[in-house]
């Protein structure tokens, strides 16, 4: 079954959000709004629109060495490393080379680095990437390895994030509540669309939904 989506125009030109309103599931947490990043991570020319905004927190003073990429979106980490590097810019990475890397994971959710991809964490400054931060386990999980393994936390980048910080880094974000005032996200116990027996239109995670 297909989602009833619907595209809403937002301040920032050629990108939208992708919507479908209902209640869905994820591992963490209870949602009234599904937000479909698909083609924000696949399609090389919303990528690059995508890092093109994300940049401009980062380009004048930050250092980024790496680029952790979390919910598949080594497309646009890869266009944000691109934007880092380019000549012309004021920015603190011009004509260095960065690091794109993605998290495995263990069976117990933890975020693992294999021996060969750890030069690429340990003492570099690493740009964690999500397509979405809200309730903000999987971010603060990625800062919990970026740290174990060595390495400093550059910033938090999303395309939607609720949150402007977490665990006291800042979030950098081209959606956000302002965007989708009615978003929001409850623990299993306290959903209200469960309590007035509402049924479960969709699990969904970073590859999509998974309808009911």
């Amino acid at each position: 079954m297909q989602l009833n989506m619907v595209k809403l125009p937002t301040k920032h030109g050629q990108l939208f959000l992708r919507v479908a309103k209902g209640h869905f599931v994820t591992s963490h947490s209870h949602i009234n709004y599904y937000i479909d990043v698909t083609t924000q991570k696949a399609r090389l020319s919303e990528a690059k629109a995508v890092a093109q905004e994300l940049v401009s927190a980062y380009r004048a003073n930050t250092i980024v060495d790496a680029v952790l990429c979390l919910d598949g979106t080594e497309v646009i980490g890869t266009c944000l490393a691109n934007e880092l590097t380019k000549e012309g810019f004021i920015n603190m990475n011009a004509h260095q080379t960065i690091y794109i890397v993605s998290p495995e994971y263990t069976p117990a959710g933890q975020i693992l680095f294999r021996d060969n991809i750890i030069p690429m964490i340990k003492g570099k400054h690493v740009l964690v990437l999500a397509a979405s931060i809200t309730t903000g386990v999987t971010a603060e999980n990625a800062i919990e390895a970026v740290r174990y393994y060595g390495g400093t936390v550059a910033g938090l980048s999303a395309i939607f994030a609720t949150e402007s910080e977490c665990d006291g880094y800042p979030i950098s974000s081209i959606f956000d509540p302002k965007d989708l005032p009615d978003y929001a996200s409850w623990d299993s116990h306290s959903c209200p669309c469960c309590k007035a027996g509402q049924k479960v239109d969709a699990l969904v995670n970073s590859f999509g939904y998974s309808a009911l």
